[in-house]
């Protein structure tokens, strides 16, 4: 599964603070070596270029300038994909300031941009640590997801 390769990667090469500047023929190959299908090292290697592409459109500069009351709508494929319960979490990131609209969007973004009918929570979260992680500037905003994260695992956010 993508969400498998992503989270490999991101503890392997991101959290790690690991050398990133991996050939990805290399890459590629670690992947295989690890049991990750070829189709699914390409479709997460796809996802992250478009990550790293998100950083660099004027794309979501538009929501940078929308009203702070403004409400997030969301489309009828992005309610299936993010049930209640993922919705209502980027809800409260964005209400504690870990997420800007403008992030809020890039994690939407690549939420949609996975391939699988299998969703939950614990992947929302993986995403956003990996946008927070990519987009510079958000270094307090990762540190804090990071620390939600770690503290919700030994049971002290309920």
């Amino acid at each position: 599964m993508m969400m498998d390769i992503l989270m490999y990667l991101f503890e392997t090469y991101i959290h790690s603070d690991a050398e990133l500047q991996v050939d990805q023929d290399e890459l590629e190959d670690e992947l295989l070596r690890a049991g990750f299908h070829q189709k699914d090292i390409y479709k997460a290697l796809h996802w992250l270029e478009e990550l790293a592409a998100l950083q660099q459109t004027d794309a979501h500069s538009a929501i940078a300038t929308s009203a702070a009351t403004s409400v997030r709508i969301y489309t009828a494929q992005e309610m299936e994909r993010l049930d209640t319960e993922s919705r209502g979490f980027l809800m409260f990131l964005e209400q504690i300031k870990v997420l800007t609209p403008e992030t809020r969007e890039m994690v939407i973004d690549r939420v949609m941009g996975l391939e699988t009918n299998e969703f939950e929570l614990d992947d929302l979260k993986w995403i956003i640590l990996m946008v927070l992680f990519n987009v510079p500037g958000n270094e307090n905003a990762y540190t804090l997801m990071e620390e939600l994260l770690y503290s919700k695992e030994q049971g002290i956010v309920h």
